[in-house]
This record gives C-alpha cells, structure tokens and sequence, in this order.
C-alpha cells in the first residue's frame, strides 16, 4: 500500500467505519423496534426469528468473506457487502406492505428473509473493516485505527435503542401510510449512501498481494451446511426444544457430519476457505481460543444484565435498554485508549491481559449482586466490564493480523470474527438454560405465593418477562377474575362452590365474609380481595426479585471460569513485535509460527511517515 496518500488512507478509514457502523447500529435498533413491528405484521410466534435469520446469515458468511477477500479486490467486496446490505434494508421497510407475496408468504415472512439477506451484507460489513484496516496501515500504528472500531461499536450500542424507539413512536408522521417502524430499517440509507460515495471516490481497490485461485464452492457449501444447522441448535428456545430433544440432536449431528467433510475437502484442497494450516500458528490459535471465550462472555454480559434490571431492581424495558449506556462508554473508551497505547508502546500483550484482568474483576463484582443492589452500583460494575472487553475488539485481530502472511489476511482476520460471534452463540445458550432452570426450581417451590395463586413455573416466568409492573397488573387481573367467580357462587344456592370460592382466605377474613348481610356482602367481598392482591403482589414480587437475581448471579459466577480461562489462554499468544511494514511477520522465539524475516525497528521509530511510506 505504498502509493496511497495519508488523505486517502482517513478517507478510505472514514468510509469503511460509516459502513461498520450500519451494521453495529442495525443490531440494537431494530431489537427496539420489534414489539411493535410483530404486532403490526401479526408476527409475535416468529418474534425470534427475526433476531435469528439475521445471525444464521451474517455468521455462516464471515469465513466466506475472509477467503474473497484474500482472492479479489477488497473494495469489490466492500462495495457488494453494502449493497446488499442497504438492499436488505429497504425489502424489510416493504415487509408486508403490499400484503401476501407469492413465494415469501405475509409480511412477518418477508421480514424474516429479507433479514437474512441483511444478515448476508452485514458480515461483509464486520469482517471487511479489519481487514482493509490491515491493508492502509502497518501493525507498528495499527492498534490505535483498530480502536476506532471498538469506539464505533459503542457508539452504535448507544445510540440504537435512543434511535429505534424514536423512530418507531415519533417516525409516523413523516410520510402518509408509512409505519415509524419502518424508517427504522430506511434510515440505514442515508448512512449507506455516504459510506459508498467514500469508498467509490476514495478507496483504492486494495488487490490482495497474492492472489488465490477461485472460491471452492463445495466447501463452500459444506461450510454453510455445516454452520446453519449449528447456530439454529443453538438459538432454539432450550425451554421448547430442549439439548437432548431429537431436533436438537438431529441439528448438531447434521453440523458435525457437513463440518467435518469441510475440514476433509480443505486439508486436501490447495486454496482452501480457511487453511488449518494457520492453527499450528501459536498466536492465531491461542488469540481465537480467548476470543471464542471472551465473546461469549461479552454477549452474556449484555444479554442478562437488562433481565437483571427489569427483574430485580424494578426498571422499565426502555430503561434497561438505556442503562447499558455505561457499559458502551467502557467499551469505547478501553478500545480507543488500549489502540492507542499499544500503538506507542508496541506491546500488546500486556494489554490484553489487562483488559480480560479487569473484565475478571468486573464480573465477579455482577456475581454479588442481590435484590437490594442499587443502580449506581451496577452502574460502576457495568464501566469496569466495558473497560476490560474493550481492547478485545482491535487487539486479539491486531495480534493475528502481525503474525500471518499477508496472503492470508483475510482468511485469519474473518476466522476471528468468527470464533467470537460463535462463543457468544454457544454461551448465550447454556447460561440462558442455566437461567430457565434456576427460575423453574425456585417457581415449583409449593411453599411459595405464586403456587398459593396457582401459577406454575411456565405461568410465572411468563408474568415476570414484562418486568415487576406487569406482576402486580397480573396478579390483579387473577384476584379480578376470583371475585367474579365468588359473586356468581354467593348468587347461587350452592354451599360447596362458596367456600370453594373463599378458601384462599384466612379464617377470620372467611368468617367475616359469611357474616356479612346481602346489602354489605359486595363491598366485603371486594375489600376481602383488593387486600389479597395487594398482599399476594408483595410476596410474588419479592419471589420473583429473589428467583432472578439469584438465577443471573448464578450465571456470573459461571462466567467468571469463562472469563478466567479466557485470561489463561491468553498467557499463551506469543508476542511478536509488531512490523513497520506489510510484509512478512517475524518469528518469536522458539515458535513455529511463520516464516522468520527478521525484527522489525523499535515502535518509537515509527511515526506519521511510516503510514505514508
């Protein structure tokens, strides 16, 4: 890359981070958005597909896009990724808007596809970024570009839900007709527009420097025949189609058979998608081994901290979403200043320990949590979790990137990727069945309220799932339906149906209730009751704060072997120092891990010039 100017190196920056950030903020707008889009399009039993369809695609593409871009033109594959993901975009602000189509089915349908398509240009969108990263700068001044992306991560986590739910309540008004959940999805446009005009203006075409043959299209397909039936098993309601149920089973036995003849077909080919070659590479192994691990517990981290908020400190949904805030800021703020530091320092290791260091320190302090811990606590927990995933984001690619050839850039930077969105996958799935079963032990109690109201564990982590307001609403509508069941058994002759009616009374409140005169019998009937469902409310209430908060600090106590681990492995990625240049990496000591050349100069000697150069 010695003939690009500085100016056209932030310039091409500029436009892949516009487009990264499409991407980022697509994933926390439109989860916003989704309760009123099903109840629109009448979509609420494929309420998960939507998240679903979206995942399955962008995950099985992102080692796809790694090998295309070690083989043609990485702006071609720029430019194709976010075409087809601003198509996308537009078809699911149509979704259902000229009703039934043929072969797509209603609008929940055609919104669910035309997320998969979206899903197919967003992991372009991802993997694209570090890998043209990787072609407009040196390692030696890498990490602090490779920062700006965590940073944009943030960004995009914060102002998602602000955005989603702005559009979605206030967007309406804008054209005649048109749905405010649908400019959730048009407004990528406007941003998509501006990341093309940067790229086609701009960006070089960034030819690989060795090209490869053509893409294997059957491991190609072995790889998508392996990956869809994988993350689908994985993202299955566990509650529904539990681990050992036969679909599940099928899924996994599917994935394992495609994926193996995967590995069969590129042990034999001689430009396969992902070279198995690069595992015997000690810092790209080790490096995607934390990462899988670190990403899932990054995900956890996200996931069940809102449920925290909602279920035990009694917050509102929109809240919860906007008390993540914190936890986007850490994340901004490690990335951005961990990039810079190692850029100036040259060493990245230390950072990377220190960040999945403090991330260790950060999810132990969640695992303490009880009912009575406030929000500013959390608050303090959720910037230190940020802090340590931070560096993360640039510095686990940073590392793979100076360790590999640059003919394999793309494969090796896309498998990192990879690794994470897969860990995250496969821990979201365990500890979200670690949480349904803890709620389901500690709801079947029958010395508890909520079996004294007759709500099974189904029932009663259903009511909890709209936060502790929707309890106490809950509750009163089943008191509601009591009374009017008593006032129909005292209207009636039959003895047995009114003690049946009133049995869940104490005696002195039964006694009192039997005594009193036709003319008093509805007013004390209907104290008799408000005063039960407040009382029943209380108890439920504390129940379900209680089952919750110890259900999710399970989870973190859980997470801390993860994340420990994660630290551990991360022992093991040899530090190679990091090259002024694009060519070859140099050999650590007694590693095999590439072909030596030799070291580069000090990082001290690297400025501005060596960008240009």
């Amino acid at each position: 890359m010695t003939d690009l100017s500085s100016r056209d190196r932030m310039l091409t920056l500029t436009g892949i981070l516009l487009a990264l950030f499409l991407g980022a903020l697509d994933q926390t707008i439109v989860s916003t958005a989704l309760p009123r889009i099903v109840e629109d399009l009448n979509g609420v039993t494929r309420y998960a597909w939507v998240a679903t369809a979206y995942l399955l695609a962008s995950t099985v593409m992102v080692p796809i896009y790694g090998k295309l871009a070690d083989t043609y033109s990485r702006k071609r594959i720029e430019l194709w990724a976010i075409g087809l993901f601003l198509g996308g975009s537009a078809l699911c602000g149509l979704a259902g808007e000229f009703g039934p189509l043929p072969l797509l089915g209603d609008g929940m349908n055609q919104l669910i596809i035309f997320r998969a398509l979206q899903g197919l240009g967003g992991a372009g969108l991802f993997a694209m970024a570090f890998i043209v990263i990787a072609d407009l700068f040196p390692p030696a001044v890498r990490g602090k570009y490779q920062g700006f992306v965590g940073a944009t991560f943030g960004i995009a986590s914060v102002l998602g839900p602000l955005i989603g739910g702005f559009l979605t309540d206030h967007a309406g008004g804008l054209l005649p007709g048109v749905a405010g959940w649908r400019w959730v999805f048009y407004v990528n446009v406007p941003f998509g527009a501006v990341a093309l005009w940067f790229i086609v203006r701009r960006m070089p075409p960034l030819v690989p420097p060795a090209k490869g043959g053509r893409l294997d299209y059957v491991a190609a397909a072995l790889l998508v025949a392996g990956l869809v039936p994988l993350v689908l098993a994985l993202q299955l309601d566990k509650q529904a189609v539990p681990w050992t149920a036969p679909l599940t089973m099928a899924l996994f036995a599917g994935a394992a058979a495609a994926l193996t003849l995967f590995a069969f077909r590129s042990l034999r080919s001689s430009d396969p998608i992902l070279n198995f070659e690069l595992f015997r590479n000690r810092v790209f192994s080790a490096s995607n081994a934390a990462l899988f691990l670190l990403g899932g517990a990054f995900l956890c981290v996200v996931i069940f901290l809102p449920l925290f908020l909602v279920n035990v400190v009694g917050v509102s949904a929109t809240r919860a979403g906007v008390s993540l805030i914190p936890l986007s800021a850490g994340v901004v703020l490690g990335s951005t200043v961990a990039g810079q530091l190692v850029s100036r320092l040259g060493h990245y290791k230390w950072f990377m320990l220190g960040g999945s260091g403090v991330l260790l320190v950060g999810v132990f302090l969640l695992s303490t949590m009880t009912a009575a811990t406030g929000v500013g606590t959390i608050t303090l927990y959720m910037v230190l979790c940020g802090l340590g995933l931070g560096p993360a984001l640039p510095l686990y690619p940073l590392a793979i990137q100076n360790a590999v050839r640059p003919s394999e850039i793309g494969q090796a930077t896309s498998a990192s990727q990879f690794f994470r969105q897969i860990g995250g996958a496969v821990f979201a799935a365990i500890m979200g069945t670690v949480l349904a079963v803890s709620l389901v032990s500690a709801f079947q109690d029958t010395g508890s309220p909520l079996a004294a109201l007759g709500a099974g564990a189904g029932d009663a982590t259903e009511m909890a799932e709209g936060g502790l307001g929707h309890i106490a609403e809950t509750v009163q509508t089943r008191f509601d339906q009591s009374e009017a069941t008593a006032r129909v058994a005292f209207g009636g002759e039959d003895q047995a149906a009114i003690e049946n009616a009133i049995a869940m009374f104490p005696r002195p409140t039964r006694t009192r209730i039997l005594a009193a005169s036709p003319a008093e019998l509805p007013g004390v009937l209907h104290a008799a009751f408000a005063q039960a469902a407040e009382t029943t409310t209380a108890q439920v209430t504390t129940t379900v704060r209680e089952a919750f908060a110890e259900a999710i600090t399970r989870i973190y106590r859980y997470l801390l072997v993860v994340v420990a681990l994660g630290w551990l492995v991360t022992l093991f990625v040899p530090e190679i120092p990091l090259r002024t240049t694009f060519d070859h990496p140099a050999e650590p000591a007694g590693s095999p891990v590439t072909e030596a050349v030799g070291a580069p100069p000090p990082p001290e000697a690297v400025g501005e010039s060596a960008v240009r150069s």
